[in-house]
């Protein structure tokens, strides 16, 4: 059985940029889901948060957070408001997502990381 690689994010950032640069160079054959294209549904959301916590898959540093009301930002406090705002607003999340069957989902781009993610 082959493992199943999905990069998600969106193709202008860098970060996925980086990564999937890597991913080519080492020969990983995976699927690119633009989320901002093509959404992102509760369901994979939920699957990302038992690996990922909420606080870290929501990027409370980029401009998508930063342009939402105080008190919408203050709404967000647990995996379920955070899956509601994902859902409605993909661009919030931290990039990229990586998603390996048999394996931990992993959020951000590092060569250190990809390397022991892809160690044979």
């Amino acid at each position: 059985m082959s493992t199943q690689v999905t990069l998600y994010g969106i193709p202008n950032c860098d970060t996925v940029k980086k990564a999937r640069t890597w991913l080519d160079a080492n020969g990983v054959a995976y699927t690119f889901h633009d989320f901002k294209k093509a959404g992102l549904d509760a369901g994979l959301v939920k699957t990302w948060l038992k690996d990922i916590p909420w606080d870290t898959l929501v990027n409370r540093k980029g401009t998508t957070w930063r342009a939402l009301s105080d008190e919408r930002k203050a709404g967000i406090t647990d995996n379920a408001s955070a899956t509601a705002l994902i859902v409605e607003m993909p661009s919030i999340v931290k990039r990229p997502v990586l998603h390996t069957s048999g394996q931990p989902t992993h959020v951000g781009f590092t060569a250190d990381l990809y390397q022991q993610i892809f160690k044979n």
